[in-house]
């Protein structure tokens, strides 16, 4: 029974419903409740706070559910010279891309389900669990690897996938047969690719140096001394992926393809649940870019000072079980996914909206020549360390 359990809990589907469908969709969804309650602090006003049922108001945190059933009942409407298929193909390849990269992500380390209360040693290669003083070989058949989808070419994939996303916001404003729209998505599109390119040079000396385009083997190599992170080994990787993240997500101050006092975006003709994917789909993408962030550059799971056999501390060990380690990587992950999420709701109430000319000045004039430099410098390093 319990091997059936084991083999059930390894499958990718059953994987993928807990880390998406469990975990990223509902913090999303909290994300748009969070997003307007921080404006609204930093702003000194009141923010959401009417939403209740039965008299309970929970800070306002029900007004996402008010949204949702707002959506579904609201007309789904299709502009009589909209292309109908391309219209409603849009916001499915605006969302789903998303959906699909998550499977890459490590939301955790490997579980050896037949050793929970037990001590398993720090060297991997021995494999070993101590169990009453006693070291018994560690069945490698027997466990839970915490991540969907495991391949040597892990992040080429994530950037695959992402490029579907573009034809999303593209088709919107073409097939909507609106000037707007059609401005707003040739934004969205250009926008996109003109980071991407930053996106993947910033990740090429974090590659040099891992050896490994393979998320899981990267969380593994930075083990749990901080100084190992990717933070510390390439900052300037870390401040240039991020903010062409920010600008991959197209939110502020990287939102042209939406700003208001310009143009009214690329799903202007969008209404109920079509316009509810593309609204989600944003805050899905900043679950997913926290959880990228958390897994290259900041060790992932690992937690500061704690191997698989416990913690290591000024010089003491204080022994751990198998089962409250994994716990604390796990409770880790999440703990830096949430940082990260509201850092990215931080900025964009503190920044100003850049111009169109100063957005595309910035990817490839700024961002560009800084990502070949810093690959150029990382490598220069590593063939003077060889």
């Amino acid at each position: 029974m319990i091997d059936t359990l084991i083999t059930i809990a390894d499958w990718p589907g059953v994987k993928w419903v807990i880390l998406v469908l469990m975990f990223a969709l509902p913090v999303a969804s909290l994300l748009t409740w969070a997003e307007r309650r921080q404006s609204a602090m930093i702003q000194d006003r009141l923010g959401p706070n009417r939403a209740n049922i039965g008299n309970i108001r929970l800070w306002g945190i029900l007004h996402f559910v008010a949204d949702v059933i707002k959506m579904i009942g609201k007309e789904d409407f299709i502009p009589g010279n909209a292309h109908r298929g391309l219209f409603k193909l849009a916001p499915i390849l605006a969302l789903v891309p998303v959906l699909i990269a998550f499977c890459i992500i490590p939301f955790g380390p490997t579980i050896y389900p037949h050793a929970l209360f037990d001590v398993i040693s720090t060297d991997a290669l021995q494999g070993m669990i101590i169990h009453g003083g006693v070291a018994n070989d560690l069945t490698w058949a027997d466990q839970i690897t915490l991540q969907i989808l495991t391949i040597d070419f892990g992040l080429i994939f994530y950037f695959a996938i992402l490029t579907f996303a573009n034809y999303g916001t593209t088709l919107a404003g073409w097939s909507s047969y609106n000037k707007l729209a059609l401005l707003g998505g040739l934004r969205a599109s250009s926008q996109m690719m003109s980071y991407e390119v930053t996106m993947g040079l910033s990740l090429m000396g974090l590659f040099l140096i891992m050896g490994t385009l393979e998320p899981g083997e990267i969380v593994r190599q930075q083990g749990p001394n901080p100084w190992q992170w990717g933070i510390v080994l390439q900052p300037v990787a870390f401040l240039l992926f991020f903010s062409a993240a920010i600008a991959e997500t197209k939110r502020a101050p990287f939102d042209l393809p939406e700003g208001e006092s310009e143009i009214v975006g690329y799903f202007v003709e969008y209404s109920g649940l079509r316009w509810g994917m593309f609204f989600l789909s944003e805050f899905i993408e900043i679950v997913f870019i926290s959880m990228l962030i958390t897994s290259l550059f900041f060790g992932g799971w690992q937690v500061p000072f704690l191997h698989d056999d416990g913690l290591y501390l000024f010089g003491t060990v204080t022994e751990m079980n198998h089962i409250t380690v994994s716990l604390l990587r796990i409770l880790s992950f999440v703990m830096k996914v949430f940082f990260f999420c509201w850092f990215q709701l931080m900025i964009r109430w503190t920044l100003p909206r850049f111009r169109p000319d100063q957005l595309m000045q910035l990817g490839w004039k700024r961002l560009l020549p800084l990502a070949l430099l810093n690959t150029m410098v990382t490598a220069l390093i590593l063939l003077w360390i060889q």
